[in-house]
């Protein structure tokens, strides 16, 4: 096990209390953690920020049942400082990224965070910190779901929702990268940004009923949820597929999909060393671009949380933890 000099304490956006507002997000210094058998110390040098975050804050709880008081945040850019026992497959000073810990509490909005090292990857050549901080989350979720899930092949018309989003704007491109025919929604202002990354189609959700005008699709990917659902199984061939990653409701239309003759299935992200080398490899190829809107210092949490509530960003936003 590496041993270096670290500081004893660090910085970290803490929640104590539950409640709508960011501003329950305050900076305060604590302990820094260790890292145990398997897992690697990480000074976080970007934290990306994911509608996930600002979810769990309003609710004071995660997924896993895990409550307050806790620090928020998953995606995590950095340098490996520290190594348990038993890690082989990094050393300090390697520069990595991921997602750790997913569902379950990361910690990333701070200065160092401890995981298990496999849920880790090497840095993608040519992105900064802050470019490589917004691609975990959104990145494994649009692969998992494309890839994985759906297994979208050469040919295949595929509309993506919300498609100038975090997540969106990937999927637009692992999916054109995957040879299919990429159709989005997305407001106008956006549709340049979409056809210079790849889309084929795209339809202004302000102006035009998708559900009316697109047909013959073999996966939608939906990051809207509702009614959205219901009228994205009209653009569905027999046989195609809706994914989505929205917590399931009572409206999520298993039955009406099975009536149609298509599945309607919903994906939980998860960590993956294996798909943030693909990832990289399309980052490296010139293939896949991550769109950073915005950046904030740590202190600034809970303005960057504000922001991507308002729902108008286009990519996504990052902290910037350590010059």
């Amino acid at each position: 096990m590496a041993q270096t000099t670290i500081a004893r304490t660090m910085r970290a956006v803490f929640q104590g209390a539950a409640g709508r507002a960011p501003e329950v997000l305050k900076v305060i210094e604590t302990k820094r953690p260790e890292p145990g058998w398997g897992e690697i110390l990480v000074r976080v040098h970007a934290a990306g920020v994911n509608p996930a975050d600002w979810k769990i804050r309003e609710r004071g709880v995660f997924a896993d049942g895990t409550r307050l008081p806790f620090i928020l945040g998953f995606d995590v850019s950095g340098v490996v400082e520290e190594t348990g026992p038993g890690v082989t497959l990094f050393q300090p000073g390697d520069e990595v990224l991921g997602m750790p810990c997913f569902p379950h509490p990361a910690g990333a909005y701070a200065e160092y965070v401890t995981a298990p090292a496999r849920q880790f990857a090497p840095r993608p050549q040519g992105l900064t910190h802050i470019e490589s901080g917004a691609l975990p989350l959104a990145a494994l979720t649009a692969w998992q779901a494309l890839v994985d899930t759906a297994d979208v092949r050469p040919g295949q018309r595929v509309l993506i929702h919300a498609a100038a989003g975090g997540v969106g704007h990937l999927a637009v491109q692992i999916a054109k990268a995957r040879g299919a025919h990429v159709i989005g929604t997305a407001s106008a202002a956006k549709h340049d940004l979409l056809r210079s990354l790849g889309a084929d189609e795209l339809i202004d959700h302000r102006t035009r009923n998708f559900a009316e005008t697109v047909r013959n699709t073999d996966v939608v990917l939906d990051m809207i949820g509702g009614a959205n659902w219901a009228r994205s199984l009209c653009t569905l061939r027999p046989g195609g597929r809706l994914v989505s990653m929205l917590p399931l409701d009572d409206t999520f239309p298993y039955k009406e999909a099975e009536a149609a003759g298509v599945r309607a299935e919903f994906m939980l992200v998860e960590p993956d060393r294996q798909g943030l080398g693909e990832i990289t490899k399309l980052v490296e190829d010139g293939r896949l671009r991550v769109i950073v809107d915005a950046v904030f210092r740590l202190e600034d949490a809970a303005v960057a949380h504000t922001l991507g509530e308002a729902g108008r960003t286009t990519g996504k936003i990052v902290l910037s933890v350590t010059p």
